[in-house]
């Protein structure tokens, strides 16, 4: 049976104290009887605290990037070593943002992915098409690409180690939200993506998360459709009534 699991990403939000605050609330209302694995993303600079904030807890800690290298001249860069060593054992990689923004290439997330799993790491691999994507049609054939390009080249037993999560960009912090309808029919895509390359038994055991714009009043029935397994959440992981309330919708 597939893993339900929520994560949030917290992007560059909440200092320390402000950290330290939003775990506490999630400690006290995150429920204790769910079958839900639960995943928390702070900063960097707050995730040896988290790791050991949360340690009696069921809370697992993620990064929210790493670089692709060991070690060597990456100014500002954190290393899969680095984040091992405090205690961090899942990173999310491919997001949206550090594709946009950071310009990361599926070949530089590929190499991300392979020196992670080097480390025994689990990954988040985020993937997902553009509004002009979408409107051209062009959504599944960007998405089986970066799948294909930055995902496939990965062993057999290695997809134990990864958790996929689909972000259709037009629904991230835009205020828009793919239908359960749309969300569905795209996971039960990737399903099949993995299912043609991978066989049946991966594609059946690999949870796939859906993330954009997911909000207490509609993750019930996002949550709901056979394919979708829970969620990557930005904004709504920053409130710890609305996080609550998202995963109690699993």
């Amino acid at each position: 049976m597939r893993n339900k699991i929520v994560a949030g990403n917290w992007k560059m939000n909440k200092n320390s104290e402000e950290t330290e605050d939003l775990l506490n609330e999630l400690i006290d209302k995150l429920p204790n009887d769910k079958e839900v694995h639960v995943i928390v993303a702070p900063t960097f600079i707050n995730l040896a605290s988290a790791v050991d904030h949360l340690e009696f807890t069921n809370i697992t800690v993620a990064a929210q990037n790493m670089h692709q290298n060991e070690n060597g001249a990456y100014t500002g860069e954190i290393s899969a070593d680095m984040l091992k060593s405090v205690g961090v054992n899942t990173v999310i990689l491919g997001h949206s943002e550090r594709r946009s923004i950071f310009k990361e290439t599926d070949n530089i997330i590929a190499n991300k992915v392979l020196t992670a799993l080097t480390h025994d790491m689990t990954v988040i691999f985020c993937f997902g098409e553009e509004l002009k994507e979408r409107q051209n049609k062009q959504h599944f054939n960007i998405v089986e690409n970066q799948l294909r390009d930055g995902l496939f080249h990965i062993e057999k037993d290695s997809w134990s180690k990864i958790i996929l999560a689909y972000e259709p960009v037009w629904a991230i912090g835009t205020g828009e939200t793919a239908s359960p309808e749309q969300a569905q029919e795209m996971h039960a895509f990737i399903r099949e993506t993995v299912r043609n390359t991978f066989g049946s038994d991966i594609a059946e055991d690999v949870s796939i998360l859906y993330g954009g714009s997911v909000k207490p009043d509609n993750a019930k029935e996002i949550f709901g459709k056979p394919d979708v397994d829970g969620g990557l959440i930005g904004g709504a992981a920053l409130k710890a009534d609305d996080f609550a309330s998202i995963v109690n919708a699993i």
